[in-house]
């Protein structure tokens, strides 16, 4: 991880889009050592912390553009062979993990493409079963910035906050430190985020049954007039 140390101390948008570009893809860089020092410096006035978000989640969405691409055209057999090779390990990848990360998104459909982003160990691979599963692009991109956006601005407000009272170069380990917290707030997220959804796709279930109801209606009324 030593090689992300220069550009982890020379913070601007530039660098956090590349490094959460490398972040949504199989490149090891965690998300928590890049947008909440980015947001500490915005609350220092150095960056927008408006931007920060944008950007991160710019970056991470063609990040996981690129893996949902490389599963969607090179299939399971080519992903697993680069999964068990030594660059894949160097990558911090296995075949294990992109087992997991499939039975995820098989066992929660689409929608795992937005709440497993919130979640470490899945975020960085979840575009891999998105891609293997040639999940329609438009709802991937939509679902992968969603869940990337909520992530981006949970990381980039806790920067914010911690620029109060932490000196600079406490930064990263008063980080690590609340990195349990993160995880609690990433828990409500996802289920915020759930209860959303089931709200949603029930009132669209409800909206197809009466415009159903109606055609039906509409149906019978026009023969009873013949």
């Amino acid at each position: 991880m030593s090689w992300l140390l220069p550009l982890l101390n020379n913070l601007n948008y530039w660098t956090v889009l590349l490094l959460m570009f490398i972040e949504g893809s199989v490149i090891p860089a965690p998300s928590e050592l890049i947008v909440p020092p980015a947001g500490y410096r915005a609350a220092a006035g150095e960056l927008n912390i408006v931007l920060v978000v944008v950007v991160a989640t710019i970056g991470a969405v063609l990040g996981s553009t690129a893996n949902y691409f490389a599963a969607y055209y090179l299939g399971r057999p080519v992903v697993y062979r680069f999964a068990n090779s030594r660059l894949g390990h160097l990558c911090l990848i296995n075949q294990e993990k992109i087992e997991k990360a499939e039975k995820y998104f098989y066992d929660h459909g689409v929608i795992a493409t937005l709440t497993g982003r919130l979640l470490p160990g899945i975020r960085q691979i979840i575009s891999i079963p998105a891609g293997l599963s040639k999940m329609k692009f438009w709802k991937f991109i939509l679902y992968t910035t969603v869940g990337a956006g909520i992530w981006n601005t949970v990381l980039a407000t806790l920067g914010w906050y911690l620029h109060s009272f932490v000196p600079k170069e406490e930064l990263y380990n008063k980080i690590e430190e609340y990195n349990s917290q993160i995880q609690l707030v990433v828990i409500i997220a996802i289920a915020v985020v759930a209860v959303i959804a089931v709200i949603w796709w029930q009132m669209r279930k409800r909206k197809k049954r009466k415009a159903n109801a109606s055609s039906v209606t509409k149906g019978s009324t026009n023969n009873d007039g013949e």
